[in-house]
């Protein structure tokens, strides 16, 4: 039996860069950076001092006083991403609403919640503890609700998979589409993770941009360069409408590229640091690779996973290496959470989403701040310029903690 082709016909962001596709896309191909200051709470004594915050995103745009007040800040970029998408694409009216899913991804879930409780309890008491904390914390609510306003009865999944969390819900979806148990999908990834709490484990871990960088934020994030430290924590969320084609057609939507090729795998290695052969980052964009049917020539692009981190790019460099190889140096490649910051749960849906702009207008995003190459790190990382190339097959990679690997083809729409 043939596979169904899957494709994206609606997509948007709600970035440190702003809100709104359009309008991140810009700042992306300018090379602008996101990363600023920590303002949504005091940051003085804390080791990491800089992240990439929504400022342009106001929920009261998108939401009612009191799913605000209810809710989690992740959940009000979940949805309100959601609503982006189901208004600017039209996808509010679903035919058979058992064959349209939500699928949902993060990384953290609701942390501000969570703090903001175990603070009432302990200087208040049980009573100032708010009853709707159980259902905030329960991240899985937030694509519920995203169901109940579109009436998407499908059987929906909450994928909490580290960094790789996004990219496996694509994948997850395409999946469900191709052994027909879906038609359609509203896939979401979201994280609003800058807490006290959380900025300090990252710090005292040392995953994060520490040191001189608190004092320069949008030099911080340096995919594949000599002086980086550490990743920039970020927040905000992606959503794309994901359907078989036969369904687009049926309901006039414009296919905008395919999901052609998704591979998954696991390190079993370690609670942080990625393996240090990659063996499995190899085998995952193998699987994507054989999984779209194309070889590895053929790719034009690879959007990174590119963290900022000194293990994760030198990995990420060697494997890609092992997978191409000679014509390694010959495709570009460029980190987005160099301006962006790392989205965690997020990134591999805001990353596709990128990565399918990059086919639709032939621009490649810079990886910016590569200023010192390492010399380990020696690809073409399209350093610190936008590029003009003509794409017709993207690889997009996402590695996170506990060795959780997710890799995505994403082909052009031919005419």
């Amino acid at each position: 039996m043939q596979k169904r082709i899957v494709v994206v016909t609606g997509m948007d962001v709600i970035t440190p860069l702003g809100v709104g596709l359009e309008e991140c896309w810009k700042a992306l191909i300018q090379g602008k950076s996101g990363i600023r200051r920590i303002t949504l709470f005091d940051p003085s004594n804390h080791r990491c001092q800089i992240a990439g915050e929504c400022r342009d995103f106001s929920p009261e745009e998108f939401l009612d006083k009191k799913s605000i007040n209810r809710f989690d800040r992740m959940f009000h970029f979940f949805i309100s991403s959601a609503l982006l998408v189901i208004e600017k694409w039209k996808f509010s009216h679903v035919k058979d609403p058992y064959r349209v899913s939500v699928i949902g991804a993060s990384a953290i879930g609701a942390p501000s919640t969570f703090e903001r409780n175990c603070q009432n309890l302990i200087s208040e008491g049980p009573r100032k503890v708010s009853p709707f904390s159980i259902v905030s914390i329960a991240a899985n609510t937030a694509a519920s609700e995203v169901a109940r306003r579109i009436n998407a009865r499908g059987p929906q999944y909450f994928l909490q998979e580290a960094c790789a969390a996004g990219t496996k819900a694509i994948g997850t979806a395409r999946l469900l589409i191709q052994q027909e148990i879906i038609d359609a999908a509203i896939v979401i990834g979201a994280d609003a993770a800058i807490t006290p709490t959380l900025t300090a484990s990252l710090g005292n871990l040392g995953a994060v941009a520490i040191g001189k960088w608190n004092n320069y934020p949008e030099k911080a994030s340096r995919p594949f360069d000599r002086e980086r430290n550490g990743f920039v924590p970020s927040e905000g969320a992606g959503c794309l409408i994901i359907e078989s084609l036969e369904h687009a057609e049926k309901r006039g939507a414009v296919p905008l590229a395919e999901i052609a090729g998704f591979g998954a795998t696991c390190d079993a290695y370690h609670p942080t640091a990625p393996e240090s052969s990659g063996k499995s980052i190899i085998r995952c964009m193998e699987l994507a690779i054989k999984d779209a049917g194309i070889d590895p020539d053929e790719v034009d692009y690879i959007n990174a996973h590119g963290t900022s981190t000194p293990l994760n790019d030198l990995v990420e460099t060697r494997a890609i290496k092992q997978v191409f190889g000679e014509n390694a140096y010959n495709i570009p490649i460029s980190s987005n959470k160099s301006m962006i910051g790392h989205l965690l749960g997020a990134a591999g849906v805001v990353e596709a989403i990128f990565s399918i702009k990059s086919l639709l207008e032939g621009i490649i995003p810079p990886t910016i701040n590569l200023e010192s190459p390492d010399p380990e790190c020696d690809l073409d990382y399209v350093p610190n310029r936008a590029r003009n190339s003509n794409i017709d097959i993207v690889l997009s990679n996402s590695f996170g903690f506990g060795g959780i690997n997710a890799s995505l083809i994403i082909k052009k729409i031919k005419e």
